[in-house]
């Protein structure tokens, strides 16, 4: 098969053989030789050869982010840690799903079997938040640290565990062991869609703030960046912007939008107790991205505030990455897009009149 059609995180394998076996496709071929050209941007202050990557999900560990660098994105997260190895969900996590429009609340969508030489429009994300030990993913995220060209920036995303209190608590602790790898930038993750019933952390401002006190109080030598769930609700998300966003350097919006998904004969398609529900991710879910974004510019004005802006959500071609800066995003990313076709970031580069060499 062509590489370019094979996705770098291959979906018809568990997320365990991917961790141990990816990337794939051009992924997996010998790094391209980055020219040394002075970086045109600016990220957090950071000088980068440009503002688009990829999110939190599809990057294991080092050797998806040195091959993600090594294709041109130069802003590479590192996928969800946590401060206690934690299994992901059974296989299959992500799925083809049937879905043409824009996805709306409620909607049942049909799942089946990525096709091995087609690039799904839109997919399942269901995996929870797996994670290695800090034993593991701490030196590996060093490892990643180091396969940053100049002009290129590794963000290291984490996630606290437990409830209340102690979950405040362990996210600063998780915190300061992502700060102690080097990682320059840092991004809590306060939307993963398949972590229960009980709604999004996101949506709590209170404990939002809280945790970002105790994350300040831990690490306050770098930006910290909180990743949003899409918020239909315009007055939650001031109320957020308001009590945090002159505490933190930006927002990333959007994670997924949930829906039901079920099988060819009406059956739920993904296995377990709770996975009836999923995250969605892919073009279906473009116009949450670019809404968000909308609204957060809008607040940031309104409320005179400067914090960063990094937007994702169905980026599958040039274009869709060029809409969200079109309505003032900062920075761009891509994960469905990307995976299947990793020299989306090259052909952007092209479009906005980067070096590409």
């Amino acid at each position: 098969m062509n590489p370019i059609m094979i996705p770098f995180y291959n979906p018809l394998l568990s997320y365990e053989e991917n961790y141990a076996l990816g990337p794939f496709g051009l992924f997996a071929e010998k790094p391209r030789t980055i020219a040394a050209v002075e970086p045109r941007e600016r990220f957090l202050g950071l000088p980068v050869h440009s503002t688009f990557g990829i999110p939190a999900g599809p990057l294991l560990n080092s050797r998806f982010v040195a091959a993600a660098f090594a294709h041109g994105f130069d802003l590479c997260v590192y996928k969800t840690v946590r401060s206690k190895a934690t299994p992901c969900h059974s296989f299959p996590n992500t799925l083809a799903v049937d879905c043409n429009n824009d996805l709306t609340p409620g909607q049942t969508l049909i799942a089946h079997a990525c096709a091995e030489n087609e690039a799904p429009r839109s997919i399942t994300n269901s995996f929870g938040v797996p994670s290695q030990s800090p034993e593991i993913w701490q030196p590996d995220m060093a490892a990643a640290l180091r396969s940053a060209q100049r002009g290129q920036v590794l963000i290291g995303s984490f996630q606290g565990s437990g409830e209340g209190v102690a979950q405040i608590a362990d996210y600063a602790q998780t915190a300061r062991l992502v700060a102690e790898t080097s990682a320059p930038v840092l991004e809590a993750n306060l939307s993963c869609p398949n972590e229960g019933k009980k709604g999004l952390l996101c949506f709590d401002h209170e404990k939002v703030s809280a945790i970002v006190d105790a994350i300040r109080k831990e690490v306050n030598d770098r930006p910290l960046l909180l990743k949003l769930a899409y918020f239909e609700d315009t007055a939650a998300l001031q109320t957020l912007v308001r009590a945090v966003g002159n505490k933190v350097e930006g927002f990333c919006a959007i994670n997924t939008l949930p829906a039901r998904v079920v099988d060819a004969n009406g059956q739920q398609a993904l296995p377990g107790k709770g996975r009836d529900i999923s995250g969605i991710c892919g073009a279906t879910i473009r116009w949450a991205g670019l809404v968000m974004a909308q609204k957060l510019v809008a607040l940031r004005a309104e409320n005179k505030l400067h914090f960063t802006i990094v937007s994702n959500g169905g980026v599958l071609t040039p274009a869709d990455a060029d809409a969200y800066y079109q309505v003032g995003a900062d920075a761009v990313m891509s994960a469905t897009g990307a995976m299947w076709n990793p020299q989306l970031a090259q052909q952007i580069k092209k479009e906005r009149c980067h070096e590409t060499s």
